[in-house]
């Protein structure tokens, strides 16, 4: 082989080699970063992973909202109105977040099947309902043959 091929050669190797360690550590980042969205019938079904951070969505159940008086932890349970999951979440909970109104929580679900959420999302006005949480509400109405509530339709932008 002529030594200018060679030289080429081991050229093009290293850059793919590199390149190659470049787009595993890349792909490796971004799967450790992916929060996945799991409805309260999904996570009841156990199609949710324990131990993994995960978003959990859905309405707060009207009188499942349980105040600890000696610190800052919650505990209600979020309905898809076919299934409920119960939601531990120790913090200061947004100004808008009340029964019957659309969060999304961010957190793990442990081994005892309830989710430890570290951030509540509530939204942001009467019109407006997370697309994730939507979503479920509606597949989980048509599955039963219910109407959707009113409050759960979705924004139109």
């Amino acid at each position: 082989m002529h030594p200018i091929r060679k030289k080429r050669l081991t050229v093009v190797l290293f850059l793919l080699a590199g390149l190659s360690i470049a787009v595993g550590l890349t792909t490796y980042a971004l799967r450790q970063n992916i929060n996945l969205f799991y409805d309260p019938s999904q996570i009841s079904a156990g199609e949710a992973p324990v131990d993994v951070r995960i978003r959990a969505g859905g309405m707060v159940q009207e009188g499942s909202v349980l105040r600890d008086p000696d610190t800052l932890k919650v505990e209600f349970l979020v309905t898809d109105y076919s299934a409920s999951v119960p939601i531990e979440y120790v913090g200061i909970l947004p100004d808008l977040f009340a029964e019957g109104q659309g969060i999304v929580a961010m957190g793990r679900l442990n081994s005892e099947g309830r989710f430890v959420a570290d951030q509540v999302l509530a939204k942001h006005d009467e019109n407006y309902m997370p697309p994730e949480v939507a979503g479920a509400l509606e597949k989980a109405s048509s599955a039963e043959g219910k109407p959707m509530p009113v409050n759960a339709k979705p924004a139109t932008y």
